[in-house]
């Protein structure tokens, strides 16, 4: 038996955590009767600075249910460095973790496959949509055309997995290592190594609530993954640059030849159009450019992922 710690990252969820907690307890109590983990597993809520009721509901919880410890965080720090807390503050308390959103879409019935798995010597286990029909359409598709694009970027990624996964001790204890400051776990846990396989996860519908990983969250969490893993943007910049030479070439031999013919059109609008693509274009290199310095800018500074304001044991 293990001593397993669930790590939930919360947000404004005071809406859904009564009834999460309702089916962690029952969860709980099945694989501890049947032998897979030990009594004193439990069930982590970080609370990433909600401007709700969650961390006056998580403490409730806390006092309802033996399982339930709550990690209050001094301010909002974002989804994957709440989840890093929760793996951080329960790493030297337990001898595996999973993480899994606080709303429980993700199928419960996979936790008792993956404790499995451990069991015959893998040390990760990620979570594999293999339908999200729970999803709403533009979520579906922006969700594929992220993992599309992470693949293009050659971003080493597990292909429709979130942040639903199983962890050994021994690979947070790997991930502790790991100082950078631009987080993006799905594309750092394949990097660290270890045995690790998966399991088919199916979405359910959400029971309360909404979801707050907007279209503008996913955006970023994309860009981080892409400017944090590779670097195939800038030489994207570059062979860009060597067309725009090769076109300018192209054009100067149709000028000449125009002159030449007595064939030139004397106007201003394909040289205004000219000039606004070029200068556009240079806009975006820079902006690319730009955005790697300033992930550099932050790394720098060495500042701290988090700040825990409370910990309810």
């Amino acid at each position: 038996m293990i001593r397993l710690a669930i790590i939930l990252p919360c947000y404004n969820e005071e809406e859904i955590l009564g009834l999460s907690a309702q089916r962690l307890d029952k969860l709980f109590s099945e694989l501890e009767a049947k032998g897979k983990i030990s009594a004193d597993s439990f069930a982590l809520f970080v609370n990433d600075g909600s401007h709700d009721n969650t961390w006056n509901v998580i403490i409730c919880l806390r006092h309802r249910y033996a399982f339930v410890k709550g990690l209050n965080l001094a301010h909002n720090v974002g989804h994957q460095y709440a989840i890093l807390a929760g793996m951080m503050t329960a790493k030297d308390m337990s001898d595996a973790v999973i993480t899994i959103d606080a709303d429980l879409q993700d199928n419960l019935e996979c936790v008792e496959q993956m404790v499995d798995a451990y069991a015959n010597g893998y040390d990760v286990v990620y979570g594999v949509k293999v339908q999200r029909q729970a999803d709403p359409w533009m979520k579906r598709m922006s969700a594929q055309m992220f993992y599309k694009m992470l693949t293009a970027m050659g971003v080493n990624s597990i292909y429709n997995h979130a942040d639903f996964r199983f962890l050994s001790r021994r690979v947070v204890e790997a991930l502790s290592r790991y100082p950078e400051r631009n987080l993006y776990l799905r594309g750092l846990i394949p990097q660290i190594g270890f045995p690790c396989t998966t399991v088919d996860d199916v979405l359910s519908e959400r029971k309360a609530g909404t979801s707050k990983y907007t279209l503008a969250k996913m955006f970023g969490l994309a860009l981080d993954g892409v400017t944090s893993f590779s670097t195939r943007p800038l030489y994207y910049v570059a062979l860009t640059g060597f067309l725009f030479i090769l076109v300018s070439i192209l054009i100067a031999i149709y000028v000449v030849y125009s002159l030449y013919t007595g064939s030139a059109v004397h106007g201003w609008a394909s040289l205004i159009l000219s000039v606004w693509f070029v200068g556009g274009v240079t806009l975006i290199a820079l902006g690319c450019v730009g955005a790697y310095v300033g992930k550099i800018y932050t790394e720098v500074k060495q500042r701290p992922h988090y700040n825990v304001q409370e910990f309810l044991d």
